[in-house]
């Protein structure tokens, strides 16, 4: 038999086969001369500095870019210590407060000491610490959270350090190399040297509704299977080229561990809520005044490519004055495709207030094209003790769940709403408040002490349940 080498196919790999051969020298079918077993090969240089610079890869280059840049952020709160059986028992005074430890990680986005982290990562605390790669430690002042973004900044007094490249997550390819740099479980590995995970972006764009490292809804997200734990919430997403394109923030797990899906918020808004938060210390809240069907997780798959179909228009509102009409569905809004509410609530927070923004809308049928002027979203002209005093709510429970066949399991039933509230607002007696921000709503009491902790705080959105289908508004409590 003729000796031979052929390609096959395994597994997707290309794999080289060798026949045996009558003539070691040639192959007579194929006129082709073979090498022989002791023919000269190219030598391999094993000379140390040569084994050094096979070992550079384009993401130990990245990391070494980066990685300087990256902190350790150490949170303290104070939290009521529950009275043990065994306090009550003997007569002993229990419970008090006590402080609880907290971690997570940022970048450095400043020389002066400007630092990027989520909000989760320093929700409540009363003292933010932050440890740099060679164990120094400041400490740091929160410029401004924004819960709704799950985005926060902080300054140290520092100057000249080292800074994250930020890059763009607008034009970031499926499939490419990327790496998340952060500090998982704090200092349970024994210094303060950031972890790097390596992976690929498995998808742009992810609207992560379900169960997360972290509360809430998060739109537009960029998911990747690089690694992402505990202690790596606020560190950056970055590419083979060393910038920052995200800000690692949460993943989805059924074990409570990694599995490879994790998410981060686009580097292009964490920018622009950085900007906002140091220039006024608050974000501006994009609002055009219209309020848009939620999908639920359980729809239909056509439903979720079906555009975001407008509810209702606040009169006097942007939308109001641009001629959109309750029924119109937005499919389009600059160069983003609006394929369903999420869709719709990702472009809101990318949109700058001032700007004006095209978006084509399908009515009737057919599709049109309006300019909408985008304002700053406008607050509930009350005080706190009168919106609540307008706002009546009652704890969902199993029997009133069955009677109005809620889907939620948790929330806060609307039991009575002044008209003044109901307008402002678009609640109605009957939703099920289930969501504050990133706060899921468990009871009436605790949605009411959520109003009152985030009023004055900025802007607020609430999710609702209404006959099945979920939505969203925005209002500010002043």
């Amino acid at each position: 038999m003729p000796r031979c080498v052929r390609p096959i196919a395994t597994l997707g790999f290309l794999a080289l086969v060798a026949c045996e051969s009558a003539n070691p020298e040639t192959s007579e079918a194929q006129g082709t001369r073979l090498p022989r077993a002791n023919a000269s090969v190219p030598a391999v240089d094993p000379s140390p500095d040569a084994i050094n610079r096979s070992r550079r890869t384009a993401i130990t280059e990245a990391v070494a870019r980066v990685s300087p840049a990256v902190v350790t952020v150490q949170t303290e709160r104070l939290q009521r210590a529950q009275q043990s059986p065994f306090d009550l028992f003997f007569g002993r005074r229990g419970g008090g407060d006590q402080v609880a430890s907290g971690i997570g990680s940022g970048f450095i986005v400043r020389e002066d000491g400007v630092i990027v982290t989520n909000a989760h990562v320093i929700s409540g605390a009363s003292k933010v610490q932050i440890a740099m790669r060679d164990g120094t430690t400041y400490p740091a002042t929160v410029i401004g959270e924004d819960e709704l973004n799950d985005l926060a900044v902080l300054k140290i007094d520092a100057k000249g350090l080292p800074t994250a490249p930020l890059g763009s997550s607008r034009d970031m390819l499926i499939g490419e190399w990327v790496i998340a740099i952060g500090n998982p479980y704090g200092f349970l590995l024994g210094n303060s040297e950031p972890s790097v995970t390596a992976g690929v972006v498995s998808g742009v764009g992810r609207n992560l509704t379900g169960r997360g490292d972290g509360p809430g809804v998060y739109v537009d997200m960029i998911q990747t299977d690089a690694s992402i734990n505990p202690g790596n919430s606020g560190g950056p997403l970055i590419t083979a080229a060393g910038e920052v394109v995200g800000v690692n923030s949460s993943i989805y797990t059924p074990t409570g561990g990694s599995v490879g899906l994790g998410f981060a918020i686009p580097i292009d808004r964490a920018r622009r809520v950085t900007e906002d938060l140091l220039a006024h210390g608050s974000v501006r809240r994009p609002w055009i005044g219209v309020k848009v069907q939620q999908t639920g997780a359980s729809a239909g798959r056509g439903s979720l490519n079906a555009g975001a179909s407008i509810q209702t228009i606040v009169p006097a509102s942007p939308a109001a004055e641009a001629g959109l009409r309750a029924g119109d569905v937005i499919v389009r809004s600059r160069d983003r495709v609006i394929r369903n509410a999420y869709d719709w609530e990702a472009e809101l927070l990318d949109l700058r207030v001032g700007e004006t923004a095209p978006l084509v809308i399908r009515r009737g049928g057919r599709e049109q094209r309006v300019s909408v002027r985008v304002k700053d979203l406008p607050e509930v002209g009350a005080e706190k003790v009168a919106v609540m005093r307008e706002l009546e709510l009652v704890t969902l429970t199993p029997t009133i769940r069955a009677e109005r066949n809620v889907q939620s399991e948790r929330g806060a039933v609307v039991y009575k709403v002044t008209d003044r509230v109901e307008s402002a607002l678009g609640l109605q007696v009957g939703d099920v408040i289930i969501q504050i921000n990133r706060t899921p709503v468990t009871d009436a009491n605790q949605a009411a002490t959520t109003l009152e902790y985030y009023s004055g705080r900025g802007a607020i959105r609430m999710f609702f349940e209404r006959n099945g289908t979920i939505y969203s508004t925005d209002f500010r409590i002043s």
